[in-house]
């Protein structure tokens, strides 16, 4: 009685402080929920991440697991839609015991399941969503995102673009219309303000996410004739808009800019033509100018394509920073537990300050719980090497570079964002090479 009383006031007095609770009894296995796009237009986005995490966990297994416990992966299809997903993200933790969820794709996806992770209290590591509000405009004990968020990936794209065509003056944006597509144009608008306050902004179109016709968009846009068409759309919707503007003509008359084209790449072949801009949502290319030859990413390549049939795309290089961060957090919670099974308390607490390798790069986890990454751009080019548009004229901005400063919202800073970052010397740049 005397041990259960004091254990009980141990309990409440670490809650009252706000310490992460004691490590816990080692479980027989790690139950993982990973939510992604199983199903539906961004299947083609989602079926990829759900192909790679199936690789990294069964790479875990073979060497014994998270701290010795082997990880067993639980899928949630993110296309059943959001009331669905929140019912089986609930299951998956209540009923399977998941003491860890990797959710999800999209912005909405993640902006309603932050607060379920809390309600939930179950580490929630957001392996792929965008929206830089999520941490900007409220406080999660238990999420953490493990990628660069919209406010890194628009700045860059903004900087490449005043680099590869400084005297551009119309834009028009097709953006999907949803949480993701409003905000990125958002940033995009905000900043092109501020780099080039005389550009015209001719259009600012919203299909319906999943929409499979874009003739409308198309139309108007061949009579506009805008310099440049930005579109931070991705996935199938991406494909689709890609292959009916390449049919009209349209890539050859204006400079389309295509933050998130290179998960794309190899389904659209010779649709893509040359000159369009492409972005990877990080620095993440099975190319990487850095990182292409190194044993691990080769290793990866083949088994990947092994699997597959394709080259990985963005989503897989962003499962490998989640599970990858999530393997060394939990390292790193078990060693200041002394070697004990770290609790989930532990394991959260564990990320903040966290600095780990992935596939191309660093990945540094701030005090709020957002990954800084870097970021690559580049224009593409068509090589006999394959079927399908490469990567040219790459540029890659140092993740520190291009993130809103923690403490700050990303549309006031990219307010007041300064022409000298177009040239600042931390960029690096390199032409494709066989």
């Amino acid at each position: 009685m005397v041990r259960t009383k004091l254990a009980a006031a141990l309990f409440a007095a670490t809650a009252l402080l706000g310490l992460p609770a004691a490590a816990q009894e080692k479980p027989k296995e790690l139950v993982v929920g990973i939510a992604t796009f199983l199903s539906g237009p961004a299947s083609v986005f989602g079926v990829p991440g759900k192909a790679a995490a199936d690789l990294f966990f069964e790479e875990i297994n073979a060497k014994g697991g998270i701290l010795g416990v082997p990880v067993k992966p639980v899928y949630v299809d993110e296309g059943a839609g959001t009331n669905q997903l929140i019912s089986e993200y609930r299951r998956v933790v209540q009923d399977q015991g998941a003491q860890i969820m990797l959710g999800a794709i999209s912005s909405g996806s993640c902006n309603a399941l932050a607060p379920v992770a809390e309600d939930l209290k179950v580490v929630n590591v957001m392996w792929d969503c965008g929206t830089q509000t999520i941490f900007e405009e409220g406080k999660w004990k238990y999420s953490v995102r493990t990628q660069g968020h919209a406010g890194a990936e628009m700045m860059a794209t903004l900087l490449y673009l005043m680099k590869v065509k400084p005297d551009f003056k119309t834009v028009a944006v097709v953006n999907q219309d949803y949480a993701w597509g409003r905000e990125s144009w958002a940033l995009l608008q905000a900043g092109l303000k501020a780099l080039k306050p005389d550009v015209k902004i001719v259009a600012e179109l919203f299909p319906k996410f999943g929409a499979p016709d874009f003739s409308t968009e198309i139309t108007r846009l061949s009579a506009l004739r805008p310099d440049v068409v930005i579109s931070t759309s991705w996935g199938g919707d991406l494909d689709t808009f890609v292959q009916q503007a390449a049919a009209r003509g349209l890539l050859k008359q204006s400079t389309f800019v295509l933050p998130l084209a290179e998960s794309s790449m190899e389904r659209l072949g010779a649709v893509m033509p040359e000159g369009v801009i492409v972005g990877s949502r990080g620095d993440h290319y099975f190319l990487h100018p850095k990182y292409k030859n190194t044993a691990e990413m080769q290793a990866f390549v083949k088994a990947y394509k092994a699997k597959t049939g394709a080259y990985p795309i963005y989503p897989t290089f962003h499962m490998n920073q989640a599970v990858t961060g999530l393997v060394k957090a939990y390292e790193k919670a078990a060693a200041a537990a002394g070697g004990k099974w770290p609790s989930k308390e532990q394991v959260i607490a564990a990320f903040e300050g966290l600095e780990f390798k992935s596939l191309t790069g660093t990945i540094t986890i701030r005090s709020d719980h957002q990954g800084l990454e870097d970021q690559m751009l580049g224009t593409t080019r068509r090589v006999p090497e394959y079927p399908f548009a490469v990567y040219d004229k790459i540029a890659l901005y140092p993740g520190k570079l291009v993130t809103t400063p923690l403490g700050e919202k990303s549309l006031d800073w990219f307010a007041k964002v300064k022409p000298e970052l177009v040239k600042d010397k931390s960029i690096e740049t390199f032409d494709y090479v066989k």
